[in-house]
């Protein structure tokens, strides 16, 4: 039995007739007449007498009205109960600092909008920790740059980021002279990067390794402003997202695009599962894909290419 079947005989009967129910609820008259059929089969009973001038509920469908009716009450309040939910809570959401400096305030503004009354807890720090973290069930979402199968998480890819060679402009580095920068030019250049726990650094390795070649990193910071400042200051530098490139543009640093395909970051959203998260954890899910999606799509977003 459905919901729908139940809300079609109260209609039928509401209306007298199949013909000016079928019209209110915008579906074909034979559709609605096998609904009906298919309920008073189900219950082995008859519901409606059809005459020629409409259709009346018998004795049986008389009784069943009032229990209808009563479900569909519980139903309704049911939703309203839901939704009442979603607009209050606590959500803890985890960012890493590049995601942050672009994600974080169009999120916490639309949350404002639309679920006012939802209090958020947002955590910026490296991706790795934000994996413990959301493993030891002190968060409820997270974006990550990992989506780790071995865990129960439920995960979505969001997005993915273009990668951006950041020099100071007193850098020597042949490769700043070229058109193109691929991984390969990058063996000899002097690399400041964040440290292993870093999901970039996980992706860039990998994709040094794809060419056989041990970089040159001379130091790790796992702090991207301190991290930047040592590049500024001409000590090496660094490989980041658009969305570190495009806050650093303006501050006269040498900026190449990497052309590789293989190397970019992939945002994944994860989450514990559905079962252990709260309506107002599931709404807040819905509301950073959401945001992703829009900043991604009015360019806002560096270098990000939507496939969510």
């Amino acid at each position: 039995m459905e919901l729908r079947q139940l809300k079609y005989f109260l209609k039928v009967v509401e209306c007298g007739s199949l013909g000016r129910a079928a019209l209110e609820l915008d579906i074909g008259t034979s559709a609605l007449s096998q609904q009906i059929s298919k309920l008073e089969s189900e219950l082995a009973t008859r519901l409606l007498n059809r005459t020629s001038t409409g259709a009346l509920p018998t004795s049986a469908g008389i009784a069943f009205m009032h229990h209808a009716q009563l479900a569909l009450r519980q139903t309704e309040q049911a939703v309203i109960a839901a939704q009442k939910e979603r607009t209050s809570g606590y959500v803890s959401i985890g960012l890493p600092p590049t995601t942050a400096t672009v994600l974080a305030l169009p999120l916490i503004q639309a949350m404002n909008e639309r679920y006012p009354h939802i209090q958020l807890h947002i955590v910026e720090t490296l991706s790795g920790h934000l994996a413990n973290m959301l493993n030891a069930r002190q968060l409820d979402l997270a974006l990550v740059f990992h989506a780790d199968s071995a865990h129960r998480w439920s995960t979505r890819a969001l997005l993915d980021e273009d990668l951006f060679l950041i020099a100071s402009p007193s850098a020597v580095d042949a490769c700043f002279e070229l058109q193109s920068v691929q991984i390969k030019d990058l063996a000899d250049v002097k690399l400041i990067m964040p440290s292993g726990l870093h999901g970039l650094r996980t992706n860039l390795m990998a994709a040094f390794e794809r060419f056989n070649i041990q970089p040159n990193i001379i130091m790790e910071i796992d702090g991207l402003t301190l991290l930047m400042d040592a590049v500024r200051q001409g000590y090496g530098a660094t490989i980041q997202p658009g969305t570190a490139a495009a806050r650093l543009g303006e501050s006269g640093l040498r900026i190449r695009r990497i052309e590789d395909k293989h190397v970019i970051r992939r945002n994944f959203l994860v989450s514990l599962p559905d079962d252990d998260l709260s309506p107002s954890a599931l709404a807040t899910r819905v509301v950073i894909a959401k945001v992703a999606k829009d900043l991604v799509k009015n360019n806002i977003w560096p270098g990000a290419h939507w496939i969510g």
